[in-house]
């Protein structure tokens, strides 16, 4: 069995924040994806300037009872920092047995009060909890009576179309001890193709004085920093501008092929799902090869078969040959397949 370190101090969350703060710029964030933030992309990730790093939503109630959801749920190693892992729950019980039996292996540990899966809501977790903020600050609560500093508290939340309420939320949870704030601009009812409030965040950053974290409709580093300008937020949790441009905070416009070639690496030592391996590099690539290589692409039912289309029409160098993980633009082996 792996022995995994003791956590670095300079790793908590709040330290970052602190010494970002100091460096006169907002804090970057790689946020928790359902399934697609998982150890491979993590270290991907954090390659590109990415400064904290969420693990995927794990239910508290499975992973406490149940030892094959701990296995599937959350893998980690010594690199892996820093790391705060979003946990899905509804009560102090659970939440409590979670925090005891997670918090050595992570840096701070996040309440999903935002997430609108039907299924979720209806059990009672994610943006539910928005309707429940007793309960939200029940939890914060109890875990700070128990831990005190040693354990870092965040909530991710969304927000209510009655901002008033929103406002009492934050103060609730800050009150109760939370660390620092997540906002996605967006009602829980609101579809991503209509834009984030940003003065809704802005609205929550001054209504509290811990550290508020701003998330939705953040594509690239000029993003991020428009954002910031509007809110005065101490950080930006970018979410599906990650998951297509990995390499985002680190000013890039589109994944660079490094980025595509670090990820293989990753994915292939670590162990990824093939469904996820294909989807990570669907994204990284949708839009930069045709759509007759893309077809292609997404036809493919088995790793081995992607690697060998991988080899036949890119340029794709493994680690420790020269120049790996360097390229930006794609190396295509013939010009025929470069045609968009």
């Amino acid at each position: 069995m792996t022995v995994v370190e003791p956590r670095n101090p300079e790793n908590n969350p709040l330290r970052i924040i602190d010494r970002c703060r100091k460096e006169g710029r907002p804090v970057f964030i790689a946020g928790p994806m359902v399934r697609y933030s998982k150890l491979p992309f993590r270290a991907l990730v954090r390659e590109y300037e990415v400064d904290l790093v969420y693990s995927p939503m794990i239910l508290a109630r499975e992973f406490v009872r149940n030892g094959i959801a701990r296995l599937s749920d959350f893998t980690t190693n010594n690199f892996d920092t820093p790391l705060i892992v979003q946990v899905g729950t509804n009560n102090v019980t659970d939440l409590l047995r979670f925090v005891e039996m997670i918090h050595p292996y992570v840096d701070a540990i996040g309440i999903n009060c935002g997430c609108p899966i039907k299924e979720q809501v209806r059990e009672g977790i994610g943006a539910a909890l928005m309707s429940e903020p007793d309960l939200v600050a029940s939890m914060v609560s109890a875990v700070k009576e128990k831990y005190g500093d040693k354990v870092t508290i965040e909530t991710k939340i969304r927000i209510h179309p009655n901002l008033d309420e929103t406002v009492a939320f934050v103060k609730k949870v800050e009150q109760a001890g939370v660390d620092f704030i997540t906002v996605h601009g967006r009602t829980k009812s609101t579809r991503s193709s209509q834009p984030a409030n940003f003065d809704a965040i802005k609205l929550m950053k001054e209504s509290v004085s811990v550290p508020v974290i701003a998330n939705g409709d953040c594509f690239s580093l000029d993003d991020a920093h428009k954002i910031v300008k509007l809110t005065n937020v101490d950080g930006v949790m970018a979410v599906r501008g990650i998951l297509a441009n990995p390499a985002m905070f680190a000013g890039f416009e589109k994944a660079p092929w490094g980025c595509v070639e670090k990820f293989w690496e990753y994915a292939t030592s670590y162990g990824l799902p093939y469904r996820l391996t294909q989807h990570h590099l669907s994204c990284m690539l949708d839009g930069q090869i045709s759509k007759e290589l893309y077809k292609q692409f997404m036809d493919i039912k088995r790793l081995g078969e992607l690697i060998d289309f991988f080899d036949t029409n890119f340029i794709l160098k493994r680690s420790g040959e020269e120049g790996f993980g360097e390229a930006i633009e794609i190396p295509y082996r013939t010009q025929r397949s470069s045609h968009i």
